[in-house]
């Protein structure tokens, strides 16, 4: 019988391959772009161009109110550019989900292959372009209104929850995808719903009730509000919700990890 998975499991895992797991983050981040005549340039092209659409689009035709300050499109991109980097965070760990592991059937056939750091190896090369998006804004930050305050040094703290959430729902949609194939086509439409439920394009206290509510309830509420308190108002984070969030964060982390752990051997008749 094979024993219980303890809460630390996930963690002795991830050490214990670290080797395989660096290595395989810097493939997947190299691969992405091997090939294509711009490289990385569609890396801080792609973000940009998604930018100038979304604050030409919501300053002119739907202009919105915030109450740390957007009187200018410039000020208004800054607030808008980190929220579309958390969501591409989150959403681009979700869509590749489903297909990690039938992705990857010839790395399913070899028993002593740890199949679970591919969810991890999928978070790694997306926290390095989520990093490469940071340092955009930084650099925007700094053209436009200077060097941001020294709250900013506290983004890791409100990144690392949302990291730990992203890889419990990969383990969780890596395992459904070699089941139900259909997980494939939902999760982009999730994920493009949670961009308009989520506060991205306007201040969630300008919502009433029950919008308010349902919102609130959105995995990217927290870490976006957090980020531009942060990064724009010079607020440290609020930490008791970061507290509670990053309990739920482990939680669905370590539910993953179980879920994936206990339907991996039906992985190879499928696949």
């Amino acid at each position: 019988m094979r024993p219980a998975l303890t809460p630390l499991e996930p963690l002795r895992s991830l050490w214990r391959h670290r080797d395989l797991v660096w290595q395989m983050t810097e493939r997947d981040a190299r691969s992405r772009y091997r090939g294509s005549a711009g490289g990385l340039f569609w890396v801080v092209f792609h973000p940009l161009l998604m930018l100038g659409v979304y604050t030409l689009f919501f300053t002119e035709l739907f202009p919105t109110r915030w109450a740390i300050g957007a009187e200018t499109r410039s000020s208004f991109a800054l607030i808008l550019f980190i929220g579309l980097l958390l969501h591409g965070l989150l959403a681009e760990v979700l869509s590749r989900a489903p297909a990690l592991i039938t992705g990857n059937a010839n790395l399913v056939k070899k028993v002593v292959f740890p199949l679970d750091v591919l969810s991890v190896v999928s978070l790694g090369s997306t926290l390095f372009h989520f990093a490469i998006g940071v340092a955009i804004w930084l650099l925007f930050h700094v053209l436009q209104r200077g060097l941001p305050p020294l709250t900013a040094l506290w983004l890791p703290v409100i990144v690392f929850p949302l990291a730990v959430l992203a890889l419990g729902l990969s383990w969780l949609l890596a395992s459904l995808g070699v089941y139900l194939r259909d997980v494939g086509h939902v999760v982009p439409v999730a994920v493009t719903i949670l961009l308009f439920a989520s506060p991205i394009f306007y201040p969630a206290d300008s919502l009433k009730a029950p919008l308010r509510t349902i919102v609130a309830f959105s995995p990217l509420t927290i870490p976006v509000e957090q980020a531009r308190a942060v990064l724009i108002a010079g607020r440290v984070p609020d930490f008791g919700a970061l507290a509670i969030y990053t309990v739920v964060a482990l939680f669905v982390a370590y539910a993953g990890f179980i879920w994936f752990q206990g339907t991996r051997k039906g992985f190879a008749d499928v696949v």
